[in-house]
């Protein structure tokens, strides 16, 4: 069986003689030969040579048009990267000329000195490294969404940070709607550090995690004297947060008392604190987040009307991780690297069954959860690769109590093409866009692969 190298070269040259004193001037290289069009391009589908030497002076075609030129052309429409190295005659300029015009890496004259010649083609695979180096280090880098911090590519999480990026800069009040575990706060420190607050405070307070008696004054503070033990006058949290921004996480859970002084805050901007009787003005930008359903808190009267409409001037849906398509892959490896560096263990990637598993597990918990039984996975783990295993997954297939399978088309092409589009996208996010290695999972040839790139509109995953 054939198998495609990475110092994999073809020499297209239809004298058997020159063919024979090419193959062995290459020390290092895989070298495959092909004495006419048909078995080049053959060779190019089966080996996918990262450089090939093509001899312009090929016999004709029958209607007497360039066969050099034409096997040109047919090579850098199958495999745009590879380089090609063009060899002419002393008296073919010309084409020479044209064949660089049309993709050609470089050429070379007749008669050949392998020396020169090799020199060359060393030099032809230094700068195919170089240019997949390139193309692997922009693809790490777009792994990560224009927003510090949150991992992704789908183009559901892209839209959501292409939203915080327009409304960061203003003032408006932004509701974040997602549920436990999605990163409602980390979108939420975005919106701060993008906008014109970013030197001034960020104050979080989570509205479900602290007492109703308490919550009261933390966040409005309260004067000294105003009940027992309250020894000295403490600001609350929307004071202490003046000229920044304010983050009220799980607002949903606000006790009906406080949503009324809360609606009075956002629509006066003037606060008083408990026992006290003058009014403060405060400027502060107000993001509010919950995992509940806020429409339904408030048709069942939990929930005021006129506040929701007050901390909604524009909401923004945060989609869990099992809707993020592509995703899972991109944030399971950046959290591996995470927890290995934090715990001071050797860097190490999932098994195959390990990452197969965490992609068809449903998440209920959402990057939180993911997040958990990772570090857990980097501590307890004793191999060379995390296992699924060391994930806490059973050996038959998880699926979370909320997941719900998508509804199939009937239509035979729109699932093979949807089937084809996902499996597409899930290899290049396993293989951090490493065209190579995804193609060599998916089983087909590298041009195929570009190929289905371009017809699902993919080019943004590389």
């Amino acid at each position: 069986m054939n198998t495609v190298t990475k110092n994999t070269l073809l020499i297209v040259e239809d004298d058997p003689g020159l063919q024979s004193q090419l193959k062995w001037c290459f020390e290092g290289l895989d070298v495959v030969v092909a004495g006419d069009r048909e078995a080049a391009l053959a060779q190019l589908r089966l080996y996918e040579p990262l450089v090939v030497t093509l001899d312009l002076g090929l016999p004709p075609d029958a209607s007497g048009a360039s066969e050099g030129l034409a096997t040109l052309a047919q090579i850098i429409t199958i495999a745009p990267r590879t380089k090609v190295i063009v060899v002419t005659g002393n008296d073919d300029r010309e084409n020479a000329v044209r064949a660089i015009a049309l993709g050609a890496y470089d050429f070379y004259q007749k008669p050949v000195d392998p020396e020169i010649l090799s020199l060359i083609v060393n030099r032809a695979f230094h700068l195919h490294q170089l240019e997949t180096e390139n193309l692997a280090l922009a693809a790490a880098q777009r792994v990560t969404s224009p927003l510090s911090g949150i991992i992704a590519s789908s183009p559901q999480m892209l839209k959501v940070c292409r939203t915080v990026e327009k409304v960061a800069p203003t003032n408006v009040t932004v509701l974040l709607l997602g549920e436990s575990g999605t990163g409602k706060e980390l979108f939420a420190h975005a919106l701060h550090d993008l906008s014109n607050r970013a030197e001034r405070r960020f104050v979080a307070l989570n509205c479900a995690a602290i007492p109703e008696t308490l919550l009261e004054s933390e966040l409005f503070g309260y004067e000294k004297g105003a009940f027992t033990g309250a020894n000295k006058k403490v600001r609350g949290k929307i004071e202490h947060a003046e000229g920044g921004t304010l983050f009220l996480d799980e607002v949903g859970d606000l006790p009906m008392a406080l949503q009324a002084k809360l609606l009075r805050f956002l629509q006066e901007r003037v606060i008083e604190r408990i026992g006290g009787r003058e009014e403060i003005a405060v400027d502060v930008r107000v993001i509010c987040a919950t995992h509940q359903d806020i429409l339904k808190q408030v048709r069942a009267g939990h929930f005021r009307e006129d506040l929701y409409y007050r901390v909604n001037e524009l909401t923004i849906n945060i989609p869990p991780l099992r809707e993020r398509e592509g995703d899972i892959p991109l944030v399971a490896r950046a959290l591996l690297d995470k927890y290995c560096m934090q715990h001071h263990k050797p860097r190490r990637d999932f098994s195959q069954t390990a990452m197969a598993a965490i992609e068809a597990y449903e998440w209920p918990g959402n990057v939180r959860e993911l997040e958990n039984r990772i570090s857990r996975a980097v501590i307890m783990s004793e191999g060379d690769h995390i296992e699924m295993e060391d994930l806490e997954f059973v050996a038959e297939n998880n699926v979370g109590d909320k997941g719900q399978a998508k509804p199939t088309p009937l239509n035979l092409r729109q699932v093979r093409d949807e089937a084809e589009r996902q499996a597409i996208i899930r290899a290049l996010n396993w293989f951090n866009g490493n065209i190579v290695q995804a193609a060599d999972a998916l089983g087909i040839s590298r041009p195929t692969l570009y190929d289905l790139i371009n017809k699902f509109g993919l080019k943004e995953k590389l």
